[in-house]
């Protein structure tokens, strides 16, 4: 039996204890930078495969090993992250969350218990590996300042590091079975922007006495939009939005200030740069113009992810190889930020998306959503093309 062969039929085998692991961890979320337990249950695994790891990198995080023959010769790296939101859960499943207002929505249960799956698949095949497949078990990627950028400062691309990094990451809108792949640049950096505008309040029926930070808001708003449609590369996919306006006066009442929250998003590092200065420009002249104060922070997040072409393109191949044709497709740029960005300004990478949707059954809902969910079939195949991506890679 060749080593394709034998992932699959590993994968069949270990499918209901890939979908324990997923039912456990979706039972017990724990938000960014929180994952204690989860990082325990994690050890626990490993440990009883008898698979090397070492614990408390970031200090939720997890670094493990799989090393085959000539273990020197290439490392490859895996990553999953391990975090869950603070969502409150509506699903009605035997493995709801009992953690009151915490959900794994947007699918990091799926990957840890898939790359347990995959980790637990090399381990039993590694007499056939060459080089080592070290697995990244990641806290934190909701939350800025993510959770690889702390890996990656507690070491754990070191000793040895890999010549490349794969992830995977769950789709709502691709049918379980299909895999989506794109070359390039794939997702946006991710910044968020907090203006606060300083006025002076009063009666509504005495405008001629205030400075009023209401109604310059209004024209502050309008006035960024031209960051994005005057200013910006047209080439290069751009967003600022604000979602957030928090102004406490009332129907006769002016306040004295306007808070504002939005996120900036684009997928070009030096004009990322000079957006942020243009936003702080734009907002303070605009305080400064009707006699206002502005306090501005643009907190930077995360970079714009990369998929490094040569890489994506042997894994596409790879997973064409493994699922057939049929089963992979390819993906549209997509506007939202992925810690995993990180990685991918330093190794060569590939992040792909792995389907889990079952619109027979009922499972469409988008991730971030209180009725997120799975076609679990979609654990069996996660963990059998990890396992098949990683040695591939290695073999190429």
């Amino acid at each position: 039996m060749n080593i394709k062969n034998e992932i699959l039929k590993l994968a069949a085998e270990n499918k209901q204890t890939v979908i324990e692991f997923r039912h456990y961890l979706h039972a017990h979320p724990e938000l960014s930078f929180q994952e204690y337990d989860t990082a325990k249950f994690i050890s626990e695994v490993l440990e009883k495969y008898g698979i090397e790891h070492q614990t408390g990198i970031a200090d939720t995080g997890i670094v493990a090993f799989v090393r085959g023959k000539n273990a020197d010769k290439r490392t490859i790296a895996l990553r999953a992250d391990i975090d869950a939101l603070p969502i409150k859960e509506e699903n009605e499943v035997p493995y709801k969350s009992k953690n009151d207002g915490i959900m794994h929505a947007c699918g990091h249960d799926v990957h840890t218990s898939s790359l347990l799956g995959t980790a637990i698949i090399l381990n039993q095949l590694k007499d056939q590996i060459e080089g080592t497949v070290k697995m990244l078990f990641q806290p934190g990627e909701e939350k800025i300042p993510g959770g690889a950028s702390l890996m990656i400062k507690a070491g754990a691309l070191e000793n040895p590091k890999p010549k490349s990094i794969i992830g995977q990451h769950v789709m709502p809108y691709l049918p379980v079975g299909t895999i989506g792949f794109r070359e390039g640049m794939y997702m946006a950096s991710a910044d968020e922007v907090y203006i606060r505008i300083i006025g002076k309040g009063g009666h509504a029926a005495m405008p001629e006495n205030l400075i009023d930070p209401v109604a310059i808001q209004a024209q502050m708003i309008t006035a960024l939009q031209q960051v994005i449609s005057r200013n910006a590369p047209p080439k290069v996919p751009s967003v600022l939005s604000f979602g957030k306006i928090e102004a406490k006066g009332a129907t006769n009442v002016i306040p004295g200030e306007v808070n504002i929250e939005g996120t900036f998003r684009t997928m070009n590092e030096e004009w990322r740069a000079k957006a942020h200065d243009l936003i702080k420009k734009i907002a303070v002249g605009i305080c400064e113009s009707f006699g206002a104060k502005c306090e501005i922070e643009v907190r930077k997040g995360y970079p714009y992810l990369e998929n490094e072409p040569a890489l994506t393109k042997r894994m596409k191949s790879a997973a064409i190889e493994l699922l057939g044709k049929e089963k992979v497709v390819d993906l549209d740029i997509w506007l939202a930020g992925e810690d995993f960005a990180f990685y991918s300004q330093i190794l060569d990478s590939c992040f792909y998306r792995l389907g889990v949707a079952n619109e027979a059954r009922g499972i469409t809902s988008g991730v971030h959503t209180p009725t997120f969910n799975i076609d679990e079939d979609a654990l069996e195949i996660g963990s059998a093309l990890m396992a098949w991506l990683a040695v591939k890679e290695l073999a190429s």
